[in-house]
């Protein structure tokens, strides 16, 4: 049983109850009892390595899975980084007052030797790509680095996190053309408004601790307009979907096949309730599956045209 606040966003009822005691601190540490958030770090990198045309199947393979392993230990750096950061801040806060670092489970040592080992393992995985994609992936790591400050300093924290979470976007798409171009340009540009969407509907899990100690976001900033802002930002989404679809010259089905995520996300604007956590959470997650809408529209215009 979970001994925690029914708040707390740690859960040792999970398999990590197995692992011996010495492990479970870091596993916490890492969320890797909660693997949405590799989803969405991983999935934009799935699109990057379908969006461009002519790069073999094979290579494709290879690209997803040296990203699925990359997305899982670069998110878990940057959930150490955070914590690092907002250490203060989540020991105020009853969703992660018993977070390791901040319960005191793991000192700051031992949190930022953990962190140069995850950083280690994912230099290995990322000297395996391009010589393009080593110098957008070692960049990656400023943006890494300023996120969690962001709340502090603006309104827009996730404005920071879209450019961070989409990064795999740029990366994944230099990995599979070993070039840049405009679509891969629209489809950062997508991935930023898709992650500032669903990221607003988590921050609504916490804005009445937020603005009891004064961290910024936009669920504060848009308040009781919630709803309509991330609607703007999934439309835009969907927007520079159609746009990286039609400079790619992908088939016209791509475009077609973009209306499944975007019924999804009309879905999700119909459950959205900003004043309950739990709908907000579930709601968050979904974006699973909406990445994976997109993903599988982008598979069908590169499979066609």
């Amino acid at each position: 049983m979970n001994q925690f606040s029914p708040h707390s966003d740690i859960n040792l009822s999970s398999w990590i109850r197995y692992l011996p005691a010495s492990l479970q601190p870091y596993a916490l540490l890492c969320r890797i009892d909660r693997p949405i958030g590799t989803w969405l770090l991983f999935i934009p990198g799935i699109w990057g390595i379908l969006l461009p045309h002519h790069t073999p199947i094979l290579i494709r393979i290879k690209l997803i899975i040296l990203f699925g392993i990359g997305s899982i230990v670069m998110r878990s750096a940057g959930c150490v980084i955070n914590d690092i950061w907002d250490r203060d801040f989540d020991r105020q806060v009853a969703r992660t007052q018993h977070r390791p670092l901040a319960s005191g489970a793991i000192s700051l040592k031992q949190a930022i030797f953990f962190l140069f080992i995850l950083l280690m393992i994912g230099l290995g995985i990322l000297i395996q790509l391009n010589p393009l994609s080593w110098v957008l992936g070692a960049s990656s790591l400023i943006l890494v680095a300023l996120y969690p400050g962001a709340k502090r300093v603006t309104w827009f924290p996730q404005l920071v996190l879209g450019f961070t979470f989409g990064f795999g976007a740029p990366l994944g798409y230099a990995a599979a053309a070993g070039h840049l171009s405009w679509s891969q340009a629209a489809l950062y540009a997508a991935t930023i408004f898709w992650q500032i969407g669903f990221d607003t509907i988590y921050g609504y899990q916490d804005i009445e601790d937020d603005q009891r100690v004064g961290v910024k976001s936009t669920a504060r900033w848009a308040g009781d307009k919630g709803k309509l802002f991330v609607s703007i930002n999934y439309g835009l989404c969907i927007l520079f979907l159609v746009i990286a679809s039609i400079v790619n010259h992908n088939h016209w089905i791509c475009i077609i096949a973009l209306g499944l995520p975007t019924i999804h996300f009309i879905w999700q604007m119909a459950k959205f309730d900003l004043h309950n956590p739990k709908i907000c959470l579930t709601l968050f997650k979904s974006n699973r599956d909406a990445g994976l809408l997109i993903a599988l529209a982008l598979l069908i215009g590169n499979i066609i045209s």
